[in-house]
């Protein structure tokens, strides 16, 4: 199974592309190349990147478009979440913030030093990675709190019936078997108890959460900032 990150990288200057693919390659980076906006659309699909390195200013289509359609077209929903580092030569804040606000992870001003590049390349694919695993977590917990409901609904239909059955007057009058079924009543009502202590706790716990998508969304803004 491959395990080194695949980067596909989109520029109509060539050596830049060859440059990059050369320089990654070596480092263990499986490369994938395109030479415009529209090029790249198709090679997504059929490399599926961990990361694209996108030019912004391109013939037929520019990078600015590439990321629109790759963050909001339902085409390419499958690749959304694949974070963008786009190269520009303008240094215009505006700019960079539009960029930010439609998706792009990160951005390198032109004349670029290789050394920073991969450093935000590295940076981005942790942040990623680590973004990736959040929302799995994320989605874990909302699976186990689904079967929490489920067995809590089940517990309380059981103790319906138990309860039931603890006051039916054809039970036996044995002073033992009543002793033993009093001491279940009582470390039912301590479940009971326990269950909506933990509850509450929950509840105020995740009154103080931060959504992943809403931190992925402040940590895109910090950036623009």
């Amino acid at each position: 199974m491959e395990t080194r990150k695949k980067i596909l990288i989109v520029d109509d200057e060539q050596i830049n592309v060859e440059f990059f693919d050369l320089m990654l390659s070596k480092l263990g980076f499986v490369v994938e190349k395109a030479a415009n906006g529209r090029d790249a659309l198709e090679r997504v699909k059929e490399f599926t990147p961990d990361l694209i390195m996108l030019d912004n200013i391109m013939p037929k289509m520019s990078g600015w478009e590439v990321t629109r359609i790759l963050k909001n077209d339902p085409e390419y929903a499958e690749w959304r979440d694949v974070p963008i580092i786009m190269f520009s030569a303008m240094d215009d804040v505006k700019d960079k913030i539009e960029g930010f606000e439609l998706g792009v992870d990160d951005y390198i001003t032109k004349p670029f030093n290789f050394s920073e590049v991969l450093a935000r390349l590295r940076s981005v694919l942790r942040n990623h990675e680590l973004i990736d695993q959040l929302k799995k977590r994320e989605s874990r917990i909302a699976l186990q709190e689904q079967l929490n409901d489920k067995l809590l609904a089940y517990v309380d239909l059981v103790s319906k019936k138990f309860l039931t059955l603890c006051t039916s007057p054809s039970l036996p009058a044995d002073s033992e078997f009543r002793a033993g079924l009093d001491s279940c009543q009582l470390e039912y009502t301590r479940l009971e108890q326990k269950i909506a202590e933990l509850q509450e706790e929950a509840r105020k716990l995740k009154s103080r959460e931060i959504a992943v998508t809403s931190l992925e969304n402040e940590l895109r803004k910090a950036y623009s900032e």
